[in-house]
């Protein structure tokens, strides 16, 4: 319940402070006396967005609080906690509007976002006017509104998530027979350079060994003759026979050296063991360099095939044997195609199987709360001196989509035998103001803690039909706070609780005011709304017969 608002600086308003009580609260003024400018303001509070220019000509900032009571179990509780707010038995709203249209929020004395004050204000408070703003007269939130009345929330989170799982599901089917298209288009380009690489194979690094080959054998002409004298002057012939017979000649003369060659012949041994390792090593390179030419010509077509693919395949010779891997994942990728093609679309029917049971009992529910709900506006018009219309909740049958297969849209019939059509096409002011009370009364039903507010929902009516709004209202407000404000005398008659809107001007300031009102100044202001600017005995006896019901 909306328990007290106090507004600062605000359009014309430089400081109001309004408490409110449970059950129906009125208030009246004449037209421009600054009572749009309350819900404004409280609209502010809320985060709705509304006008961007609100504070008060000359002040440097606008400031509105709004003191909420907040009983148990209030749905406010768990956005508070989602929000990590201070929660409690009372809930603090205080919102300001710099001059330069910078906006400040507080919940609970913490800094809050409009997000948190919006989430908010869908727990506490419903506004509600002949232009309804929540999607009572647009046909595109009917759907929506009849899920409420139901209480569909969960199924249609429900059916959100089988569309997802549907969607997602074809998607993936959709890319696999898109990847698989592809790689068929190159399928004979696969399988034959699959081929030419396993015929090849070729291995990491055999391009450098046999270009080193190739060039070694190239030079093996040229340096087979140096080699071989090398060999030579190396042999027995050479350097190891002159070397043997040194080392010979110094053992002999050793004995009588007295110790003297003793390091020598070591070092001469030493040399003879290099030089038997030397000689080895230029050997057998004078082996190696006895080949055949046909070798030679092996080699250079291998070096040259190596090469040659590689320039065909745009890679490295080294990467060829990994290059070959792909081609090859890509060719069982092919084979496994249509097995995997099949499992996808076994999944699609699947999902699409999941979706249609959630959404076809979604249908289900919604025709039966749509003949619920027709027989609720039924016994809320008869009151509204509405009891020969007729109030439909039509069904259609859309495309299947997040929130189902459905399209719901009101109809209404003001007369027997008259066609039905669009409620805001077929109903005239007064009419299309009973039906969006009746409509506000079926959906809000069961809804605790909240404020309903009305703004003007007995535009176009009077006399006995104004009566039996006002009674309707009366009625809504002995289970919930109602805000109403209105021009209608018999509506203002059944309030519990009336405030005054005027509009006073004091020099060049002009500023909005709301007064309480007690049991003469009520007479006095019913009998103004009845009679105008001249208020006579006459008009205040009505509006004490209306007063006294």
């Amino acid at each position: 319940m909306l328990r007290s608002l106090d507004i600062r600086d605000m359009l014309i308003i430089d400081r109001l402070e309004l408490n409110f009580q449970p059950g129906l609260n009125v208030l009246t003024g004449e037209t421009g006396a600054g009572k749009s400018i309350l819900l404004d303001s409280l609209g502010f509070v809320l985060g709705w967005r509304g006008r961007a220019e609100l504070v008060r000509a000359g002040a440097d900032q606008g400031e509105v609080v709004a003191v909420f009571d907040l009983p148990a179990g209030h749905a406010a509780h768990a956005i508070l906690d989602e929000a990590g707010l201070p929660g409690g038995e009372e809930l603090i709203l205080r919102r300001i509007n710099t001059a330069d249209g910078r906006k400040t929020a507080w919940v609970n004395d913490r800094r809050a976002s409009g997000e948190v004050l919006r989430n908010l204000s869908d727990t506490l408070v419903e506004l509600h006017g002949q232009h309804d703003d929540r999607g009572l007269l647009n046909p595109r939130g009917h759907r929506l509104l009849l899920d409420e009345f139901a209480g569909l929330a969960p199924r249609v989170e429900k059916c959100r998530a089988a569309w997802r799982a549907w969607t997602t599901a074809q998607k993936d089917l959709d890319a696999a027979q898109a990847a698989l298209a592809a790689v068929r288009d190159e399928e004979e380009f696969l399988r034959h350079a699959v081929g030419e690489l396993d015929a090849l194979a070729p291995v990491p690094g055999e391009d450098a060994d046999l270009d080193a080959r190739r060039r070694m054998m190239q030079a093996a002409d040229r340096i087979r003759e140096d080699v071989a004298k090398a060999v030579e002057v190396l042999g027995t012939n050479g350097a190891e026979g002159q070397m043997d017979d040194a080392l010979r000649w110094l053992g002999d003369a050793a004995a009588s050296a007295e110790a003297k060659l003793d390091a020598p012949i070591d070092a001469l041994s030493r040399a003879m063991a290099e030089l038997g390792e030397a000689q080895q090593g230029v050997a057998d390179f004078l082996q190696s360099l006895s080949f055949n030419p046909v070798e030679l010509e092996e080699v250079e077509e291998r070096l040259f095939a190596i090469r040659g693919l590689a320039r065909k395949h745009g890679v490295l010779p080294d990467a060829l044997a990994g290059f070959a891997n792909e081609l090859r994942d890509r060719l069982a990728a092919l084979d496994a195609g249509e097995a995997g093609l099949s499992a996808l679309a076994q999944a699609v029917d699947q999902a699409k199987a999941g979706y249609q049971a959630v959404a076809d009992d979604l249908t289900a529910r919604r025709t039966k709360a749509a003949a619920a709900l027709d027989k609720a506006m039924a016994r809320e018009l008869a009151p509204l001196k509405m009891e020969r219309a007729v109030f439909t909740t039509g069904l259609t049958p859309v495309d299947p989509g997040p929130e189902g297969q459905d399209a719901v849209a009101f109809a209404v019939a003001t007369n027997p035998g008259a066609p039905s059509g669009p409620l805001n096409k077929i109903a005239s002011g007064g009419e299309l103001s009973r039906f969006l009370l009746a409509l506000k009364v079926c959906l809000t039903s069961g809804s605790a803690g909240l404020t309903m507010i009305f703004d003007e929902i007995d535009r176009g009516v009077g006399g006995a039909t104004a009566d039996a709004v006002g009674r309707r209202l009366a009625q809504l407000a002995g289970e919930a706070q109602v805000l109403v404000v209105t021009h209608s005398p018999q509506v203002a008659a059944l309030g519990a609780h009336h405030w005054r809107v005027e509009k006073r001007v004091s020099g060049k300031m002009t500023t909005s005011t709301v007064t309480p009102l007690d049991a003469p100044a009520r007479v006095d202001e019913i009998a103004r709304m009845l009679s105008g600017d001249t208020i006579t005995d006459a008009a205040r006896a009505a509006a004490e017969a209306l007063l006294n019901g």
